[in-house]
């Protein structure tokens, strides 16, 4: 079977998801620097393979594959088998599915002024204004998933699921960012913690924001 490559850089949360995705699969890969500082996205050869210049890109032998979400659906099912990760089921799949959605849709929007702001741009030039509305609606955000969490173990189901690693890439920046008020959310701190317990969450999303 041919080696997997992931293209991008480490600390993209869009290229985390996708490594720890390979990690709960038991998936062998190669991950190759792109993006940022390290160039690459804009060449003729890697926009051959993603005519966005974004990452991640995964090739897959013949399968090449851009947008992160796509990626960690395509793992599950082309090396998963049935079930793991992403439920066979079409009502339990749709359940996973609408988080994914929403992160992009709304979690994703809501936070990225914070993030962009306290962790990629000089104190100086912070818009202090654009991170406390990002708080505000991120606190908001997150809230939704804290009250649907409850006392579930996992976002749907009983079992570790790509919701739980798509949105779990981002709640580890939510409590990463150091010197920002944040609303008493238990259910969604407990889950993050429980999260510390698989091995690639540990190597790929806990580490420091850069």
């Amino acid at each position: 079977m041919a080696t997997l490559v992931v293209w991008g850089r480490a600390n993209s949360g869009n290229v985390q998801k996708v490594l720890w995705t390979c990690d709960e699969l038991g998936l062998a890969y190669e991950r190759r620097d792109a993006g940022l500082r390290f160039g690459i996205v804009d060449t003729p050869e890697y926009r051959a393979l993603n005519p966005n210049g974004r990452i991640p890109t995964l090739v897959d032998g013949d399968v090449v594959l851009w947008e992160s979400n796509a990626i960690v659906r395509y793992l599950a099912l082309a090396h998963g088998g049935v079930g793991t990760l992403y439920p066979e089921a079409p009502a339990d799949r749709a359940r996973v599915e609408r988080w994914l959605d929403w992160k992009l849709t709304t979690l994703l929007p809501a936070e990225q002024a914070l993030f962009h702001g306290m962790i990629r741009t000089p104190p100086e030039a912070r818009d202090h204004a654009a991170i406390e509305a990002s708080i505000r609606a991120s606190g908001r955000a997150w809230a939704l998933l804290d009250a649907h969490l409850g006392a579930r173990d996992h976002v749907e189901g009983d079992r570790l699921t790509l919701a739980d690693i798509v949105l779990g890439t981002f709640v580890h920046r939510w409590f990463g960012i150091e010197g920002i008020a944040r609303p008493n959310l238990p259910s969604l701190r407990r889950w993050y913690e429980r999260l510390h317990e698989r091995p690639g969450f540990r190597r790929h999303v806990a580490v420091p924001l850069t």
